[in-house]
């Protein structure tokens, strides 16, 4: 049922503005242009509320009116998408995200990108224990190994069944994989348009990080994973339904993909 068209007051302060942006979300689900009746079933709106504030949008070019009648996303949004990516700075969404996952692990967290084949420390947390796998912003490390080098492997096109596995479950444990004595869990991190960002990882001795800890800390990974691609523009769902999913079944899924 359509809601009741707002007064006029309303339509002058946060209602309307709400209202128009729930016209706008309207076509988060798959982009393509709706007719007036798609529009109203989509937000619950009455089809006279939908025109007089899409006459608004239109004005502005957040919205476009086809020969058919449809209306589709404006030229506006790819503008403020435009200033939106020259203003972030990854840094500013990842470090703030490494800090709360390192003070709820007490272990040390990394964000990696690939470069040259290769995967690079962006950015580090180191865990306040004496003890800690050392590794440091700029060091250099292989794809082939560990568990931020396998993340950032499988969702850049490696293939085989481990692979397959890893972007099956967004996440990937590894236990003495790069260096006998440490452990650790990572998940990617994506962009706009799904391009892959790196990957967040938490590791530690493996004495302390053992097994049983790392998939306890699963659904957190994916979580803090899902923040950043959120954050950063990227469809953040698949690692919040993988996170969900986790927390569901209490246990790890029969592929969980773990060395």
């Amino acid at each position: 049922m359509a809601r009741d068209a707002p007064t006029s007051v309303e339509s002058n302060g946060v209602a309307a503005v709400d209202r128009a942006l729930a016209i706008v979300s309207a076509f988060a689900s798959d982009g393509k242009p709706l007719t007036l009746a798609e529009l109203a079933a989509r937000t619950g709106m009455h089809k006279s509320t939908i025109v007089r504030l899409g006459d608004s949008l239109l004005k502005q070019r957040y919205l476009q009116k086809l020969d058919d009648g449809r209306y589709q996303i404006g030229p506006t949004f790819f503008l403020v998408g435009a200033i939106y990516q020259r203003s972030l700075k990854v840094s500013d969404v990842v470090m703030p995200l490494l800090h709360r996952l390192g003070e709820k692990t007490q272990e040390s967290c990394s964000f990696y990108i690939i470069h040259n084949g290769m995967r690079v420390c962006l950015h580090r947390v180191d865990s306040p224990h004496e003890i800690r796998e050392i590794v440091f912003p700029g060091d250099v490390l292989p794809l082939s190994g560990g568990s931020g080098g396998l993340v950032l492997g499988a969702f850049s096109g490696a293939r085989g069944e481990r692979f397959d596995k890893i972007r099956s479950a967004y996440y990937y444990i590894s236990l003495g994989e790069r260096h006998a004595e440490s452990a650790g869990i990572a998940a990617p991190v994506f962009g706009t348009g799904q391009r892959l960002l790196g990957a967040i990882a938490m590791s530690g001795p493996i004495t302390r990080v053992n097994q049983e800890v790392l998939r306890r800390l699963r659904g957190d990974i994916l979580k803090t994973a899902a923040h950043a691609t959120r954050a950063l523009g990227g469809d953040w769902q698949p690692l919040e339904a993988a996170a969900t999913k986790l927390s569901i079944r209490k246990s790890s899924p029969a592929t969980a993909p773990t060395a």
